[in-house]
């Protein structure tokens, strides 16, 4: 059997990036301060990043026998964790610097989080898929323990690796169950087989309930989210912005590819599950933000509603049967997924903007009287907590009306009552907020200091909320056309 070179322009951004890392780690181990070479660094990598990303794209290219897919959907979501990486580490430099926490390692290890995240999205073998999730995973496990002087950071990484660890066992074990039953591991050898009738169905549909199980994990829906609340509060702030943002992005890619494509014979079978997810994930996501005092921990139980929406979107593709919703449903729940990590930039952006060495302003009560101190950032804030309410005419309310929209055209009314209700509920702790800086009297009266750049990216942030808001066709066209070109 002749040996073949494999195609290496579809994986360039991923490469590019590899090499990257390599090359910073060889340059901080000769210069004196090597974290600010390595931050520089980094920022140049994920702008480099974005721009063979967006150039070497393509309608649908394979490579490393059909294990790494580049289509347009896997380069605009690398375009989107270029964009949130990059903001990222320029809200979150500052906090790292006041507390000791910057170095060149935390920036190395920014890099492969970042890898995981591509090499997830381009999957197209499960045995890609595991690769990609557990670089993912391992480096945001010592992310979150980065702080090594914090009972409370070293918890949250040991709970994180401890659930992470069962979560990937889950979906190995599911990954195994899919290749016995088809004797492959390309995903799209797996729906031809699925298609063919040349699966063992029972083992297969065994196979997918672990990886169904594996995906929730890494989606933090409920009844797998129990690590999001305490990994989101006990890590550095800066970090929790991180694994907050890009790793949602990667995985939607990880659900769409083993999902909607792998098992699409399925659909009917996994998207009644991810209705129960998705269920769960609005209820108790919605009901125990109300009860938190400590503003990150709220947000992470939101995040777990949000992810309770984006599900609701995947799983109304399927109608009967018939994939005519299909495209629309999977766009809107790519809208939602993206908006969600721009919404979430911003109100991770302010928390850090607020603190300053030796004050952490994690608690919902160091909002108060915000107006009092800085009406500008007040008003910024109220921006970005109006549309993670979903009220309009802000992004986050057109995120959730297109995904009810067709929650509705399934015929599942019920569903979205349910769903609205619950964002009734959730509107409560984000009006909470507003409330509390525009009524309340101050109790820290210390000014808001932070550089020109975070100034002006954060502002841009929020601006971008809002102007999605107004003008959300732009990017609903986008999310469109990549999803019926991957599709």
């Amino acid at each position: 059997m002749e040996f073949q070179i494999p195609d290496f322009y579809p994986a360039a951004a991923e490469l590019f990036v590899a090499g990257m890392a390599l090359v910073v780690l060889l340059i901080v181990s000769f210069v004196r301060r090597g974290a600010t070479v390595a931050y520089w660094l980094t920022q140049a990598t994920v702008v480099g990043m974005a721009l063979v990303a967006l150039l070497s794209g393509r309608d649908v290219g394979f490579t490393f026998g059909q294990m790494y897919i580049d289509d347009p959907l896997g380069d605009f979501l690398k375009l989107w964790v270029a964009l949130s990486v990059l903001t990222s580490l320029l809200y979150g430099r500052r906090y790292l610097i006041d507390r000791g926490l910057e170095s060149a390692e935390y920036y190395l290890i920014v890099m492969f989080s970042m890898l995981g995240s591509m090499i997830l999205i381009s999957a197209g073998s499960l045995l890609t898929v595991y690769l990609g999730l557990e670089m993912l995973s391992l480096s945001s496990y010592a992310l979150v323990a980065i702080n090594r002087d914090s009972t409370q950071s070293t918890e949250a990484g040991m709970k994180y690796f401890v659930l992470g660890a069962l979560a990937s066992g889950l979906l190995l074990y599911g990954i195994s169950m899919v290749y016995g039953a088809t004797q492959t591991l390309n995903i799209i050898d797996v729906a031809r087989a699925l298609f063919e009738q040349q699966a063992n169905r029972p083992v297969l549909m065994f196979g997918m309930v672990f990886v169904v199980a594996g995906v929730g994990f890494k989606m933090g829906a409920v009844p797998f989210h129990m690590w999001l609340p305490d990994v989101y509060q006990g890590a550095p702030t800066a970090v929790t912005l991180l694994i907050a943002s890009a790793p949602k992005l990667a995985a939607f890619a990880m659900t769409f590819r083993l999902l909607a494509v792998g098992f699409w014979d399925f659909a009917q079978q996994w998207q009644m599950m991810l209705i129960l997810l998705a269920i769960g994930s609005l209820v108790i996501g919605n009901l125990g933000a109300i009860a938190q005092t400590n503003i990150k921990r709220m947000l992470a139980f939101s995040t777990i509603g949000h992810m309770g929406f984006i599900l609701l979107g995947l799983a109304s593709g399927v109608v009967g049967g018939e994939r005519y919703l299909a495209d629309n449903a999977y766009s809107a729940a790519l809208f939602y997924v993206v908006t969600y990590v721009l919404t979430t930039l911003a109100s991770f952006g302010m928390i850090l903007l607020m603190s300053r060495a030796g004050f952490e302003a994690d608690q919902i009560s160091d909002f108060k009287g915000l107006n009092k101190r800085n009406s500008w950032w007040a008003a910024m804030m109220s921006m970005v907590m109006f549309s993670m309410a979903g009220i309009p005419f802000f992004v986050g309310f057109f995120s959730k009306f297109l995904v009810l929209q067709f929650v509705v055209a399934t015929d599942h009314v019920w569903l979205a009552v349910l769903a609205v209700m619950m964002s009734l509920i959730g509107a409560f702790y984000y009006l909470r907020i507003v409330k509390l800086m525009y009524f309340d009297e101050p109790i820290d009266e210390s000014p808001i200091v932070a550089g020109v750049g975070v100034r002006v990216v954060l502002s841009a942030n929020v601006l971008a909320v809002a102007a999605f808001g107004l003008f959300p066709n732009l990017l609903m066209y986008f999310c469109s056309l990549v999803i019926h070109g991957s599709f």
